[in-house]
Protein backbone atom coordinates (compact mmCIF):
# COMPACT_ATOMS: atom_id res chain seq x y z
CA UNK A 1 0.00 0.00 0.00
CA UNK A 2 1.39 3.48 -0.95
CA UNK A 3 1.26 6.45 0.94
CA UNK A 4 -0.77 8.81 0.17
CA UNK A 5 0.15 11.30 -3.00
CA UNK A 6 3.60 8.92 -2.41
CA UNK A 7 4.43 10.24 -6.42
CA UNK A 8 4.68 13.40 -5.40
CA UNK A 9 7.14 12.74 -2.08
CA UNK A 10 10.65 13.64 -2.24
CA UNK A 11 12.63 11.36 0.03
CA UNK A 12 15.87 11.06 1.70
CA UNK A 13 17.27 7.46 1.32
CA UNK A 14 19.62 7.02 4.23
CA UNK A 15 20.80 3.34 4.44
CA UNK A 16 22.75 1.68 7.56
CA UNK A 17 24.77 -0.34 5.84
CA UNK A 18 26.35 -2.08 9.43
CA UNK A 19 22.48 -3.69 9.33
CA UNK A 20 21.70 -4.36 5.47
CA UNK A 21 22.85 -7.03 3.09
CA UNK A 22 23.95 -5.43 0.21
CA UNK A 23 22.55 -8.68 -1.71
CA UNK A 24 18.98 -6.97 -1.12
CA UNK A 25 19.66 -3.67 -2.05
CA UNK A 26 17.95 -3.43 -5.77
CA UNK A 27 14.68 -5.08 -3.97
CA UNK A 28 14.97 -2.55 -1.68
CA UNK A 29 15.23 0.55 -4.07
CA UNK A 30 12.71 -0.65 -6.29
CA UNK A 31 10.51 -0.70 -3.54
CA UNK A 32 11.08 2.68 -2.46
CA UNK A 33 10.69 4.33 -6.19
CA UNK A 34 6.63 2.91 -5.09
CA UNK A 35 6.29 5.25 -2.45
CA UNK A 36 8.08 8.38 -3.68
CA UNK A 37 11.25 9.91 -5.32
CA UNK A 38 14.98 9.57 -3.82
CA UNK A 39 16.28 12.89 -4.38
CA UNK A 40 19.04 11.55 -2.05
CA UNK A 41 20.92 8.45 -1.88
CA UNK A 42 23.61 7.98 1.04
CA UNK A 43 24.66 5.09 2.45
CA UNK A 44 26.90 4.91 5.80
CA UNK A 45 29.83 2.09 7.02
CA UNK A 46 33.26 2.29 7.38
CA UNK A 47 34.39 1.42 3.77
CA UNK A 48 38.01 0.55 5.04
CA UNK A 49 36.72 -3.00 6.14
CA UNK A 50 37.39 -6.06 3.80
CA UNK A 51 33.66 -6.72 4.55
CA UNK A 52 32.84 -3.53 2.44
CA UNK A 53 34.28 -5.31 -0.84
CA UNK A 54 30.98 -6.18 -2.05
CA UNK A 55 29.33 -2.95 -2.12
CA UNK A 56 31.23 -0.86 -4.92
CA UNK A 57 28.98 -2.77 -8.02
CA UNK A 58 25.78 -1.95 -6.10
CA UNK A 59 26.64 1.97 -5.26
CA UNK A 60 27.42 2.16 -8.93
CA UNK A 61 24.67 0.52 -9.77
CA UNK A 62 21.53 2.81 -7.76
CA UNK A 63 24.24 5.87 -7.74
CA UNK A 64 24.07 6.22 -4.04
CA UNK A 65 26.68 7.97 -2.47
CA UNK A 66 29.17 6.30 -0.04
CA UNK A 67 29.87 8.08 3.46
CA UNK A 68 33.00 7.08 5.42
CA UNK A 69 32.53 6.69 8.80
CA UNK A 70 35.39 5.61 11.06
CA UNK A 71 35.31 2.76 13.76
CA UNK A 72 36.69 4.56 16.54
CA UNK A 73 35.60 2.09 19.51
CA UNK A 74 34.48 -2.15 19.10
CA UNK A 75 31.54 -3.17 19.33
CA UNK A 76 28.96 0.54 18.30
CA UNK A 77 27.90 1.09 15.13
CA UNK A 78 30.08 3.69 14.36
CA UNK A 79 27.29 5.00 11.14
CA UNK A 80 24.43 5.60 13.32
CA UNK A 81 25.46 9.25 14.68
CA UNK A 82 26.78 10.17 11.26
CA UNK A 83 23.49 9.36 9.39
CA UNK A 84 21.71 11.25 12.19
CA UNK A 85 23.54 14.05 11.94
CA UNK A 86 22.86 14.24 8.08
CA UNK A 87 19.26 13.79 8.60
CA UNK A 88 18.93 16.57 10.51
CA UNK A 89 21.00 18.64 8.07
CA UNK A 90 18.59 17.41 5.78
CA UNK A 91 15.15 17.95 6.99
CA UNK A 92 16.09 22.04 7.88
CA UNK A 93 17.40 22.12 3.95
CA UNK A 94 13.42 22.07 3.61
CA UNK A 95 13.88 20.12 0.36
CA UNK A 96 12.06 17.09 1.37
CA UNK A 97 8.83 15.61 2.47
CA UNK A 98 10.26 12.54 3.90
CA UNK A 99 12.92 9.96 4.58
CA UNK A 100 13.71 6.19 4.08
CA UNK A 101 15.37 5.13 6.99
CA UNK A 102 17.63 1.44 6.20
CA UNK A 103 18.57 -0.10 9.51
CA UNK A 104 17.50 -2.82 11.81
CA UNK A 105 18.57 -0.75 14.90
CA UNK A 106 16.96 0.58 17.54
CA UNK A 107 18.91 3.44 18.17
CA UNK A 108 16.99 5.50 15.29
CA UNK A 109 13.70 5.49 17.33
CA UNK A 110 14.38 8.78 18.46
CA UNK A 111 15.15 10.35 14.88
CA UNK A 112 12.25 8.88 13.43
CA UNK A 113 9.88 10.25 16.11
CA UNK A 114 11.40 13.73 15.88
CA UNK A 115 11.84 13.75 11.88
CA UNK A 116 7.73 13.13 12.21
CA UNK A 117 7.35 15.63 14.18
CA UNK A 118 8.91 18.47 11.95
CA UNK A 119 5.32 16.78 9.68
CA UNK A 120 8.39 14.62 7.36
CA UNK A 121 6.73 10.79 6.59
CA UNK A 122 9.42 8.55 7.69
CA UNK A 123 9.65 4.76 5.81
CA UNK A 124 11.50 2.21 7.99
CA UNK A 125 13.16 -0.97 5.94
CA UNK A 126 14.90 -3.50 8.19
CA UNK A 127 14.71 -7.14 8.89
CA UNK A 128 12.13 -9.14 10.57
CA UNK A 129 14.56 -8.83 14.18
CA UNK A 130 14.04 -5.03 14.28
CA UNK A 131 12.97 -3.94 17.77
CA UNK A 132 9.30 -2.83 17.96
CA UNK A 133 10.30 0.25 19.03
CA UNK A 134 11.56 1.83 15.47
CA UNK A 135 8.72 -0.18 14.04
CA UNK A 136 6.19 2.00 15.12
CA UNK A 137 7.79 4.86 15.04
CA UNK A 138 7.51 4.97 11.80
CA UNK A 139 5.02 5.71 9.37
CA UNK A 140 5.34 2.41 7.25
CA UNK A 141 7.88 -0.11 7.84
CA UNK A 142 8.85 -2.51 5.24
CA UNK A 143 10.39 -5.84 6.28
CA UNK A 144 13.62 -7.02 3.72
CA UNK A 145 12.55 -10.63 3.60
CA UNK A 146 9.49 -9.81 1.54
CA UNK A 147 11.25 -7.41 -1.11
CA UNK A 148 11.68 -9.06 -4.53
CA UNK A 149 14.53 -10.81 -4.55
CA UNK A 150 15.64 -10.84 -1.09
CA UNK A 151 18.39 -12.92 -0.01
CA UNK A 152 17.50 -15.08 2.81
CA UNK A 153 19.63 -16.35 5.30
CA UNK A 154 20.51 -20.17 4.30
CA UNK A 155 19.64 -22.57 7.04
CA UNK A 156 22.21 -25.72 7.66
CA UNK A 157 20.95 -28.72 5.31
CA UNK A 158 18.73 -31.30 8.05
CA UNK A 159 20.56 -34.33 8.30
CA UNK A 160 19.19 -37.08 5.10
CA UNK A 161 16.32 -39.21 6.52
CA UNK A 162 13.26 -41.26 5.10
CA UNK A 163 10.86 -38.79 4.99
CA UNK A 164 12.94 -35.74 4.31
CA UNK A 165 12.80 -37.19 0.73
CA UNK A 166 9.28 -36.00 0.80
CA UNK A 167 8.11 -32.53 -1.45
CA UNK A 168 8.99 -29.81 1.15
CA UNK A 169 5.83 -27.23 0.88
CA UNK A 170 8.19 -23.69 -0.26
CA UNK A 171 7.63 -21.01 3.09
CA UNK A 172 5.83 -18.66 1.40
CA UNK A 173 3.12 -21.58 0.69
CA UNK A 174 2.86 -22.22 4.05
CA UNK A 175 2.65 -18.70 5.21
CA UNK A 176 -0.78 -18.70 2.90
CA UNK A 177 -4.14 -18.08 4.33
CA UNK A 178 -2.69 -18.38 7.58
CA UNK A 179 -3.13 -14.55 8.33
CA UNK A 180 -3.18 -14.81 12.77
CA UNK A 181 -6.26 -13.72 15.17
CA UNK A 182 -4.82 -10.24 15.82
CA UNK A 183 -3.96 -9.19 12.16
CA UNK A 184 -7.59 -10.59 11.50
CA UNK A 185 -8.88 -8.39 14.57
CA UNK A 186 -7.18 -5.36 13.14
CA UNK A 187 -8.86 -5.70 9.83
CA UNK A 188 -12.48 -6.51 11.14
CA UNK A 189 -12.14 -3.27 13.00
CA UNK A 190 -10.66 -0.87 10.51
CA UNK A 191 -13.55 -1.61 8.64
CA UNK A 192 -15.98 -1.00 11.55
CA UNK A 193 -13.98 2.29 11.86
CA UNK A 194 -14.96 3.95 8.47
CA UNK A 195 -17.72 1.79 7.01
CA UNK A 196 -20.87 3.48 5.60
CA UNK A 197 -24.12 3.19 6.44
CA UNK A 198 -24.59 -0.34 4.47
CA UNK A 199 -21.35 -1.16 6.04
CA UNK A 200 -19.18 -1.23 3.21
CA UNK A 201 -15.53 0.59 3.21
CA UNK A 202 -13.46 1.48 0.14
CA UNK A 203 -10.70 -1.09 0.16
CA UNK A 204 -8.18 2.05 -0.50
CA UNK A 205 -9.03 3.68 2.53
CA UNK A 206 -9.03 0.28 4.51
CA UNK A 207 -5.45 -0.54 3.39
CA UNK A 208 -4.23 3.01 4.46
CA UNK A 209 -5.76 3.51 7.75
CA UNK A 210 -4.24 -0.54 8.57
CA UNK A 211 -1.10 0.81 8.24
CA UNK A 212 -1.25 4.01 9.67
CA UNK A 213 -2.38 1.12 12.72
CA UNK A 214 0.30 -1.10 12.15
CA UNK A 215 3.46 0.22 10.28
CA UNK A 216 4.77 -3.08 9.10
CA UNK A 217 1.62 -4.65 8.39
CA UNK A 218 2.10 -5.36 4.78
CA UNK A 219 0.04 -8.28 2.60
CA UNK A 220 3.52 -10.06 1.55
CA UNK A 221 3.81 -11.14 5.32
CA UNK A 222 1.52 -13.09 4.92
CA UNK A 223 2.09 -14.52 1.73
CA UNK A 224 -0.28 -11.97 -0.75
CA UNK A 225 1.19 -10.00 -3.15
CA UNK A 226 -1.23 -7.11 -2.72
CA UNK A 227 -3.95 -6.65 -0.08
CA UNK A 228 -7.31 -7.72 -2.34
CA UNK A 229 -6.28 -11.31 -3.27
CA UNK A 230 -5.60 -11.35 1.14
CA UNK A 231 -9.19 -9.79 1.95
CA UNK A 232 -10.69 -11.61 -0.61
CA UNK A 233 -9.17 -15.11 1.30
CA UNK A 234 -11.14 -14.45 4.52
CA UNK A 235 -14.66 -15.21 2.46
CA UNK A 236 -15.60 -16.94 5.89
CA UNK A 237 -16.11 -13.05 7.49
CA UNK A 238 -15.58 -11.07 4.45
CA UNK A 239 -17.91 -10.21 1.37
CA UNK A 240 -16.41 -8.12 -1.89
CA UNK A 241 -17.52 -6.49 -3.83
CA UNK A 242 -16.28 -4.88 -7.24
CA UNK A 243 -18.08 -1.61 -8.61
CA UNK A 244 -17.47 -0.06 -11.97
CA UNK A 245 -15.41 3.06 -11.95
CA UNK A 246 -14.89 6.42 -14.29
CA UNK A 247 -11.93 4.46 -16.39
CA UNK A 248 -12.68 1.59 -18.42
CA UNK A 249 -10.97 -1.56 -17.10
CA UNK A 250 -10.80 -0.27 -13.55
CA UNK A 251 -12.80 -1.17 -10.40
CA UNK A 252 -13.22 0.11 -7.47
CA UNK A 253 -13.19 -3.08 -4.25
CA UNK A 254 -15.21 -2.61 -1.37
CA UNK A 255 -15.53 -5.15 1.66
CA UNK A 256 -17.69 -5.39 4.35
CA UNK A 257 -18.23 -7.52 7.33
CA UNK A 258 -20.60 -11.05 6.95
CA UNK A 259 -22.46 -10.41 10.43
CA UNK A 260 -23.57 -6.79 9.38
Amino acid sequence: MALSNSKDLKLAVLIDADNVPYSNVKGMMEEIAKLGTPTTKRIYADWTKPNSNGWKGVLLEHAITPIQQYSYTVGKNSSDSALIIDAMDLLYSGKLDGFCIVSSDSDFTRLAVRLRESGMKVIGIGEKKTPNSFIVACDRFIYIEVLDGAIQKKKPKPATTADSKKPVEKPAAKALHKIDPSTIDLIEATIEDIEDDDGWAFLGDVGNLIVKKKPEFDPRNYGFSKLTPMLKSLTDILEIDERDSDKKGIKHVYVRLRFN
